[in-house]
């Protein structure tokens, strides 16, 4: 499975949205150089009101690029870094990836999977309505997240628009992802 990377983002204060950058370091057991959700330990706001000494299993935030084709459909408009993204993808299925997927991007970086992004309502403060359309239920009633995937930085590299990723699948049993 692969894709290649649209876009990428990043921002050194906390905004819901992140500028869109020529490239970012992808920094090993810590995320995206001068992003503020970089760190060993977790820090999304909510995560660390929870616990603090939380690992950070939210270092590079991904999203795939049709998503925004498909709430495109449904009158939003949502480009690459508006939802807090980190890499913009296009032709991979992320949300399909089982945990522990390794993905090897552009000459060096690989980043390993640790589940769904569970979105919040900061969605809807940025375009009223759009949380509904990122967070649903199938028809059996479970919840369903589409606002992208979290991974750590296994190594680091730099990553640019037009870099390809490869996916690279773990031995065992497949294990969905969850939110993270």
């Amino acid at each position: 499975m692969s894709g290649i990377v649209t876009a990428v983002s990043s921002n050194g204060e906390y905004s819901f949205t992140k500028p869109n950058r020529d490239s970012i370091r992808l920094l090993a057991g810590l995320g995206v150089e001068g992003d503020v959700h970089a760190g060993v330990r977790v820090k999304h706001r909510s995560r660390v009101a929870q616990d603090p000494t939380q690992p950070n299993l939210r270092q590079v935030h991904l999203m795939h690029e049709e998503l925004f084709a498909e709430v495109g459909e449904e009158g939003f408009k949502v480009a690459p870094g508006e939802l807090g993204e980190n890499i913009t993808t296009q032709g991979i299925d992320l949300l399909g990836l089982p945990v522990g997927t390794l993905l090897r991007i552009g000459d060096t970086a690989v980043l390993e999977v640790t589940g769904l992004r569970n979105p919040c309502i900061q969605i809807d403060n940025f375009q009223n309505g759009l949380l509904k359309r990122v967070v649903g239920r199938d028809e059996a009633g479970n919840v369903v997240r589409k606002a992208g995937i979290m991974s750590v930085v296994r190594e680091g590299g730099v990553v640019r628009p037009g870099d390809t990723i490869e996916a690279e699948l773990p031995t065992g049993p497949h294990r969905p992802l969850d939110r993270v």
